[in-house]
């Protein structure tokens, strides 16, 4: 399967605060807030929602193509991308802006505050997916996550005119987009990612009830952070599939990607949504115990082991021989 993943590709700035954020804020000064937090850690990361999936999918031996807009800072990062397995060549690079920046801070409670810089990826609504397509023999699966919201609404509209199905993943920027934007976005995907927050933002932004977004979309995934996540199915019954128990957690950020790569594999190998939800648990705990969301690594036995721990041999059978992890 031939999947096209458009979204940021950005710079992550992680930094920890060893406090908790809600002790700082005062609730008679909420209207005039002027906070500065004393970090103890920075650490520069690579990052971006739609370079993270891809760099997930690659690391289970799935290659995928990333589609996005960068700056002429983009060599290092490019040649680690193409390192694992993912094609960049689709990628459009500024001859104005740089890379965008993402830099959040993180307490710990795992709470987050965090700041975007658009950079380069403003370009990224000068995309046109047909010579993407063109060059690599045609797309199965397009996915739309969070990226400059112009180019996330021309991807849409464009999938929808030549047919391609597609994956509709507003995330973060159903914040900045209005109800008439949301419907636009997510009607006719064949699936729809959102955590618990962002479904309620869809249904209150769209004017649609859960059951008429269903109706507009294939397959609605509900992501519940450590209780697992919900898939929701137009024609069939809805699932609850687990998350895995994590060791110790690190980092939360990049987790949601890491998720989405492994259930966009599942998809790619032909295995039922249940199935692809539990490739998608499995590394997004790999993610979570590692600082950044592209500093894990994954071992085929190992991830196995994990996989079986925690969902059994049979469901360990079925996903095995699609598994190639770059380690053995």
């Amino acid at each position: 399967m031939r999947i096209a993943v458009t979204g940021s590709i950005a710079t992550d700035h992680l930094m920890t605060f060893p406090g908790r954020f809600t002790d700082q804020f005062l609730p008679d000064q909420l209207d005039r807030v002027s906070l500065s937090f004393l970090v103890d850690e920075l650490d520069i990361r690579r990052g971006g929602i739609g370079a993270n999936i891809c760099f997930g999918m690659g690391n289970l031996g799935n290659p995928s193509i990333l589609v996005g807009a960068v700056g002429d800072d983009f060599a290092d990062y490019r040649s680690w991308l193409e390192r694992h397995s993912v094609d960049t060549e689709s990628v459009h690079v500024s001859e104005v802006h740089r890379t965008a920046r993402f830099l959040c801070t993180t307490d710990q409670d795992q709470n987050q505050i965090a700041t975007f810089y658009a950079g380069a990826m403003s370009e990224a609504r000068s995309i046109e997916l047909q010579p993407v397509a063109d060059r690599v023999g045609g797309l199965d699966l397009v996915v739309i996550s969070p990226n400059d919201p112009e180019a996330m609404l021309r991807h849409t509209d464009e999938c929808r005119t030549r047919g391609i199905r597609f994956v509709a993943d507003p995330s973060q920027q159903l914040a900045r987009m209005d109800g008439a934007d949301v419907r636009r976005l997510i009607d006719g995907a064949e699936y729809l990612f959102s955590n618990e927050y962002e479904k309620a933002l869809a249904e209150e932004k769209t004017g649609w009830s859960g059951e008429e977004i269903l109706s507009r979309v294939g397959t609605r995934i509900t992501t519940l952070g450590a209780k697992g996540v919900v898939i929701d199915r137009r024609d069939a019954e809805g699932v609850h599939v687990p998350a895995l128990p994590v060791e110790k957690v690190v980092d939360p950020t990049g987790v949601g990607d890491a998720f989405r790569a492994g259930f966009l594999s599942g998809l790619a190998w032909n295995l039922p949504v249940e199935r692809a939800a539990q490739v998608g648990h499995t590394i997004a705990a790999h993610a979570l115990e590692s600082a950044g969301p592209q500093e894990y690594t994954l071992s085929r036995r190992a991830f196995l082991d994990r996989f079986t721990g925690a969902y059994g041999e049979t469901a360990a059978a079925e996903i095995a021989d699609h598994l190639t992890c770059p380690n053995p």
